[in-house]
């Protein structure tokens, strides 16, 4: 599958979260985001899917030394943090990463 046909099955971006300017705000904001990739397979994952421009599901399973059932629910704590976004197509599910999150998550780690 070629990246283009991957991608579009991601739903659309949603734009970057506003940077929390209460400190007490950033700082669980911070903490929230840093707990979704506070494991190694989830930042892989998450490497995976920059890479890739999206994947299915069963690519990033055949991409890690994990079990299927393992990466689901890696991907459903990222998905559940904001760092993903999945979509069903058909059979499959389709992850892409969350760019403004990701901006949001960078953004609160140059603030420290």
């Amino acid at each position: 599958m070629t990246n283009t046909k991957t991608t579009a099955c991601c739903p659309p971006a949603e734009p970057m979260p506003p940077v929390p300017t209460d400190e007490n705000e950033a700082n669980e904001h911070l903490a929230r985001l840093a707990k979704a990739i506070a494991h190694p397979a989830r930042v892989a994952i998450l490497r995976l899917l920059v890479r890739k421009e999206g994947c299915i599901a069963g690519d990033i399973v055949d991409e890690l030394p994990l079990a299927q059932s393992t990466v689901s629910q890696h991907l459903k704590q990222l998905k559940e943090a904001g760092m993903i976004r999945g979509e069903v197509d058909g059979p499959r599910v389709c992850y892409c990463i969350e760019p403004g999150t990701v901006a949001l998550f960078k953004a609160l780690v140059e603030a420290l």
